[in-house]
């Protein structure tokens, strides 16, 4: 009998994908047969969508209303393209979307699908939209950088309004510190870029000095300056006898934003003739140098402010006498802590550092009795050296506050493995019932980062480690729900046996 075969399959083709237009803000649909149909599609539109659809010649009145119109109105500016007039503007990735909605404010350059900036200089603000074309704000614009774009608005604003926004939205942080300043604290972080609806600038006040940082391509501009300038001048001056604004950009963050050189002279002055670059400010009671041209960041560290004053009170209330702060830098919680303590440590690998922490502890020799010694050398090398030893020498307390080692998600595991370097070291050299302050200002590394990385120093020095207290940054530097970033810094109060 003859077996039946199966016929040979059919020769089947893939259909071809479909590819979405690349175009910022126009999309192409196939338009629908029937009247009732395109009714429908028109229904469907957002007033708010990009990419409306452009007008045929037969229509140039209709096209000219519109312009005039709708899109004057909304904030876009519109160009001549090659297939018609299409707005400046990004369309992002539905990721990236989707991260604005939960309220983060940054977009990265690899979520953006498509963007047009125009013809010639490259413009501060540009609309963004989803990847369906719906508008979603505004946003600061910076070619050169990772973070092309930082959100300013939910609604469509042009530079002008841009100004007022920034004017009103200045004012309102300088009025959200003012409580926080007095006599015995005369220094504060004024402005803390999105934290205060602000991106990429930074405002800090020391005593009579004010430091303005602009670390966004989209703020690189004399508009800018001048409006910021207008604010702080008219805000500040009552409260200070002289009042000086100086301009000092990060030099990391000038390059990788591109920014312009920024000037040598005072943005401005009380005092055009004379403007003042150097102060004595207030923290917490004790006095420190401030000069505009040394120091990092701004030149302080503000956002320990609090934690120098809850080191002290545990100190105090601990009765620990003998103290050791490791990259105390100028002294902050080298010399709060010599105001309860009778013999302290100060080390740092800067030696520039540790003569301003000198100078520190002379202009407040009145308020300290204690013995404070300043030690130049690597700490993981002499806190290393320290521990070896069988017998070593013990302190009452011991803070860890080194700079950020994870400045990027890359180098997590690296910083890491040195976050737990030092506080074993340190771990090892803290007393029985003695205490432990360490830090991170990495906004990579997590509280539980941060927290499992001293367990585990915990378990290598053969230590009980209790955990007192988790602390943050000061007041004048909150933290945005939604912006993680803004929970860069992390202190640990532990109790060591």
């Amino acid at each position: 009998m003859a077996k039946t075969s199966n016929p040979p399959p059919l020769p089947f083709k893939k259909a071809p994908k479909a590819e979405q237009p690349k175009a910022p803000f126009t999309r192409t649909e196939a338009g629908p047969k029937s009247q009732r149909d395109r009714s429908q599609v028109q229904a469907k539109e957002s007033p708010r969508a990009f990419g409306r659809k452009e007008q045929t010649a037969g229509n140039s009145s209709t096209s000219k209303r519109h312009e005039g119109s709708a899109h004057a109105k909304d904030g876009d500016s519109r160009v001549e393209h090659p297939r018609g007039p299409v707005p400046l503007g990004a369309r992002i990735s539905r990721r990236a979307s989707e991260r604005l909605r939960d309220g983060h404010l940054w977009v990265y350059a690899t979520d953006i699908e498509s963007i047009y900036s125009g013809e010639g200089e490259d413009p501060p603000l540009l609309p963004v939209a989803d990847n369906r074309g719906l508008l979603l704000g505004t946003a600061l614009y910076s070619p050169a950088s990772q973070i092309a774009l930082r959100m300013i608005s939910r609604e469509a604003v042009d530079q002008a309004g841009w100004l007022e926004l920034l004017k009103s939205r200045l004012r309102r942080a300088i009025a959200r510190r003012n409580p926080l300043l007095s006599d015995e604290t005369n220094a504060s972080r004024l402005v803390f870029s999105e934290a205060d609806d602000l991106p990429g600038l930074i405002v800090d006040k020391y005593a009579g000095i004010v430091i303005v940082q602009l670390l966004n391509r989209g703020l690189d501009r004399g508009d800018v300056r001048a409006a910021c300038v207008e604010v702080l001048s008219e805000e500040l001056s009552g409260s200070e006898k002289s009042l000086t604004i100086w301009e000092r950009p990060d030099p990391r963050i000038r390059e990788l934003e591109g920014l312009s050189a920024p000037a040598t002279a005072a943005l401005f002055s009380s005092d055009p003739t004379a403007p003042v670059a150097s102060a004595l400010f207030r923290l917490n009671g004790l006095s420190f140098h401030f000069d505009v041209n040394s120091g990092q960041k701004t030149g302080a560290f503000l956002d320990q402010r609090e934690n120098y004053a809850a080191a002290a009170r545990w100190a105090k209330d601990r009765g620990a006498k003998k103290a050791l702060d490791v990259c105390t830098y100028q002294g902050g919680f080298a010399l709060h802590l010599a105001g309860v303590c009778e013999q302290v440590t100060g080390v740092d690998a800067s030696r520039s550092s540790l003569e301003v922490a000198e100078r520190n502890l002379e202009a407040n020799r009145d308020l300290i009795s204690a013995e404070v010694d300043w030690l130049e050398a690597d700490a993981f090398e002499l806190l290393r050296g320290w521990s070896e030893p069988k017998d070593p020498t013990k302190f009452d307390l011991i803070v860890l506050d080194p700079p950020a080692f994870a400045k990027s998600k890359r180098a997590v595991e690296g910083a890491l493995r040195g976050y737990k370097e030092l506080n074993l070291r340190a771990l090892r050299l803290v007393k029985a019932g003695g205490l432990l302050i360490t830090c991170s200002c990495s906004h990579h590394v997590n509280w539980t980062d941060l927290e499992g990385a001293v367990a585990s120093a915990a378990v290598d020095a053969h230590r009980r480690v209790t955990l007192l207290e988790r602390r943050g940054a000061a007041q004048d530097h909150p933290v945005l729900f939604g912006l993680p970033e803004t929970e860069y810094l992390k202190c640990l109060v532990c109790a060591v046996d």
